[in-house]
């Protein structure tokens, strides 16, 4: 995740499965039957204490203490009682600034139980935690329950970006997300960033943060690491 200035500010977790006879197997092969089977709630404790971890290992360095880790979180994750728990356990246990935790929540969340959304939401905001709406513009967005929604930031779908240059339908929807965020003091992301003209124009829009293959394809911690070493001060 890339700042206006093109200076990095932190990374997205994304989870992979090392499968041994299939190789590296894709999310959206088997996220839904983990949320089936419920091995969602212990594959994102794992995503969610691994992340702290490695926060935990780049606030001892200084050039990288600033960073931050975005952790998606799945509806069944969210409404487990325990969930605003494991958050704070996981933070404490790690020994981090839970600003530089960011939680990126699936819009399907505002379709039902919003009430119950608002007050966990509070009380991850009220502790630090930094809040995200994934996919923002795909799914159950009701605009009029964002002014209740303790939110930092909302991510612009990839969809609204890859054709942003040749679908004036595409750039207004972009255009009209990032007003809309700034008008309720939200930051805004593009995700799906594959080139520099994409990123002039969310930038002439007002955007002021990136992610996608303009900057970096997914990398494993190490090749992330060595990837940043030759990065400028």
């Amino acid at each position: 995740q890339v700042g206006r200035n093109g200076r990095m500010i932190g990374v997205e977790a994304l989870v992979r499965w090392r499968h041994p006879q299939r190789g590296l197997v894709f999310p959206d092969s088997f996220i839904a039957q983990a949320e089936e089977s419920g091995l969602i709630l212990p594959l994102g404790k794992w995503v969610l204490e691994t992340a702290c971890a490695q926060l935990a290992e780049w606030a001892r360095r200084p050039e990288t203490a600033q960073l931050s880790i975005a952790v998606n979180v799945r509806v069944r994750q969210f409404r487990h009682p325990e969930f605003a728990d494991l958050v704070m356990n996981s933070i404490e246990h790690a020994g981090i600034s839970a600003r530089r935790l960011k939680l990126e929540l699936t819009e399907s969340l505002l379709a039902t139980n919003i009430e119950v959304t608002i007050a966990r939401m509070g009380v991850l905001k009220e502790a630090g935690v930094t809040l995200s709406i994934d996919d923002f513009g795909m799914g159950y967005s009701a605009l009029s329950y964002l002014k209740y929604l303790p939110l930092d930031q909302l991510k612009l779908d990839r969809s609204f970006v890859k054709d942003i240059l040749t679908d004036t339908n595409d750039a207004a929807i972009a255009r009209t997300i990032i007003g809309l965020a700034q008008s309720l003091g939200l930051g805004v992301l593009a995700e799906g960033v594959e080139t520099e003209a994409q990123r002039q124009l969310l930038a002439r829009f007002g955007c002021e943060c990136y992610q996608g293959y303009l900057f970096s394809k997914a990398l494993p911690i190490e090749a992330l690491e060595a990837f940043m070493a030759t990065l400028p001060p």
